[in-house]
């Protein structure tokens, strides 16, 4: 590994056509974007696209250590990425289908061989743990490589492929989240959202991420408004909470007649607060 004076730049690459850009350092100032390279992953080496211009690394605010560009790519590189791309496909379907004679409880999504073909992996798909042991020793005899099984959870494939949000922007998990936190239907009812879960449910078929965002502001916001369910005495009349709007901080109340007022917390608070009645 280079000492940070001896790698002065560090640059944005997509490795293996994923969405995501990696990291990575270089002493050579000549890269330009779209450049093909070889770069060493936790996978081994795999060919990479630089995606950004080379930023100085007294820029790289990061503390996670790069590692360096191996080389540029040669044309040989590129034909060996077609034929393992070509091959890998082969393997996914031959591993589906030893999956359904075994009758194994996991579905195989992707297939990927490193550079040098010296590594197979294979992604899974499952809600419990898997005994694949007789598996992964079919798949050794019949690819003669060492096979890598990853068993990994929806959120990752959808990080693994990308798409596009309902914000029309790329996912998030492509882009910027680094880890997925436990999202509940609680964060959905916290922010009095109508619980519509085809429409609070993204790509990877769980509820959306950014469900996350705001949930620690509304809580915040919700501590200085009334609960549903409070009751105000407004000229001599009892009104009970009913809903409110949390960022424009707007309640609603109704009385026994159905009669109903939209009032600002502010001026909500300048009545009498009567008994709370669930």
């Amino acid at each position: 590994m280079e000492s940070p004076s001896q790698t002065p730049y560090f640059v944005g690459i997509q490795v293996n056509h994923l969405p995501r850009l990696q990291y990575f350092s270089t002493t050579t100032s000549t890269y330009q974007p779209n450049d093909t390279v070889i770069v060493e992953t936790g996978k081994g080496y795999e060919l990479g696209i630089i995606k950004t211009k080379l930023r100085a690394m007294s820029d790289y605010r990061y503390p996670f250590q790069l590692m360096p560009i191996v080389r540029k790519a040669e044309n040989r590189d590129l034909v060996a990425q077609q034929r393992n791309e070509k091959d890998a496909k082969e393997a996914m379907l031959f591993a589906k289908d030893l999956v359904k004679k075994m009758n194994l409880e996991m579905e195989i999504f992707a297939a990927e061989y490193n550079l040098d073909r010296s590594k197979l992996y294979f992604l899974f798909l499952s809600e419990d743990r898997v005994d694949f042991r007789d598996l992964l020793r079919a798949l050794a005899t019949q690819f003669h490589t060492r096979i890598d099984l990853r068993q990994v959870g929806a959120r990752d494939r959808a990080k693994l492929y990308g798409a596009i949000g309902i914000c029309g922007l790329p996912l998030c998990c492509t882009t910027f989240l680094n880890e997925f936190d436990n999202i509940s239907i609680n964060r959905a009812k916290n922010q009095m959202l109508t619980l519509n879960i085809p429409k609070l449910t993204g790509h990877c078929g769980k509820l959306l991420c950014c469900l996350k965002y705001e949930d620690d502001a509304y809580t915040e916001i919700k501590a200085t408004l009334p609960h549903v369910g409070d009751r105000y005495m407004i000229e001599g009349v009892s009104f009970k909470v009913t809903s409110m709007n949390v960022l424009t901080r707007v309640i609603k109340v109704e009385n026994q007649n159905r009669d109903i007022q939209f009032l600002h917390v502010d001026e909500l608070n300048k009545h009498s607060k009567g008994n709370t009645v669930s």
